[in-house]
């Protein structure tokens, strides 16, 4: 399928005055890990007549940076479980760069569960990525099973060094889960330290109906950050990946620590993101519903479709999200993580 560009490239703007320099695109809803604040035990995945062709998906991406966005990141589920995911990741790459209306892609990324990595490390860097965000929770082995159901951690950190080794930097994202992984945030930030990777710390996030009552887990990072800075000396870095983490430097080395705090530390004022699924809904918000149907629109309008919708999408961006962890309180949206990318 060919598009021709427009003449015209409106630029990615909402009505609260945010502009859109990133997309985040779930290349599929599956994953060979069942992280219990993630998804339940027993998963019912998308069957794939429904998916996005990774052609599909190629243009939909590339009429977001003839637009204006400057970074994409491909996410899942696991994005490296989804079949010749590589050539997508191929063509996109093509983009980093390109002197195009928008301006060109100036990075595109990934976040992978690593189980996976070392196999595909090589090629991420021929394509042009440059850095990878790599979920971990746990560096113990039977913690890490537990909260995986039957994960490996030393395939993991297997594939982090692999992925280093190729010329990757590497970022640890971990959820911070109150009663269970706590003891290990700040060896895990030393490991961060000494290997020369840095760490984003999240808030367990209220999403989809899960087999545990996630307020048993909920840890505030308010707390966290207090605990690290007795431990190391935390300065605040002004650097930027585009996406909603605050930085402190580490101990005067070039790791940093992020935190992602959707509870405590509300970061949608200058939210310039949209996520795109597998399925080919794009999302305005993490925490609400409205989403337009891209993979319709394309199909049945061509670019004139895929910018209407795009359009509708943006016009529909709410200003914030609402998340609430308490007893008694369900999921913010009945859709997993893995289905919007995490």
């Amino acid at each position: 399928m060919t598009i021709a560009p427009t003449l015209e490239q409106k630029p990615l703007r909402d009505t609260h005055g945010r502009t859109i320099k990133y997309l985040r695109i779930s290349v599929t809803d599956r994953c060979d890990l069942r992280c219990r604040y993630c998804m339940s035990e027993k998963m019912t995945f998308l069957p794939r007549s429904k998916l996005l062709s990774l052609e599909e998906i190629a243009i939909i991406a590339e009429r977001f940076i003839a637009r204006g966005v400057t970074k994409i990141r491909l996410s899942g589920g696991e994005p490296l479980v989804r079949r010749d995911v590589a050539e997508l990741v191929q063509r996109l790459g093509h983009n980093i760069g390109a002197n195009g209306r928008g301006g060109g892609l100036e990075e595109l990324t990934m976040t992978t569960n690593g189980t996976r990595l070392a196999q595909h490390a090589e090629a991420m860097v021929d394509a042009g990525i440059r850095r990878v965000n790599v979920s971990m929770d746990s560096r113990d082995p039977e913690r890490f099973r537990y909260i995986t159901r039957h994960g490996d951690v030393s395939q993991v950190i297997g594939g982090i060094y692999a992925a280093r080794d190729a010329g990757l930097a590497i970022k640890i994202n971990m959820v911070a889960l109150k009663g269970f992984n706590e003891d290990e945030i700040a060896p895990m930030l030393a490991w961060c330290r000494d290997e020369g990777f840095d760490l984003s710390l999240i808030e367990t996030m209220p999403l989809g109906a899960i087999d545990e009552d996630r307020t048993d887990r909920f840890l505030p990072l308010t707390k966290v950050f207090d605990d690290l800075g007795q431990q190391f000396t935390l300065a605040r870095d002004a650097h930027k990946t585009g996406g909603p983490a605050r930085y402190w430097n580490v101990d005067g080395t070039r790791t940093r620590l992020g935190l992602i705090s959707p509870l405590t530390a509300n970061f949608c004022e200058g939210c310039n993101r949209v996520r795109l699924t597998t399925e080919g809904k794009l999302y305005m918000c993490l925490g609400h519903d409205d989403q337009v149907d891209l993979k319709a629109a394309l199909r049945e309008g061509g670019t004139a479709g895929l910018d209407e919708a795009i359009d509708a999408g943006l016009f529909a961006k709410p200003k914030a999200h609402d998340f609430r962890i308490g007893q008694g309180e369900g999921p913010a949206v009945a859709r997993h993580m893995s289905v919007t990318g995490g």
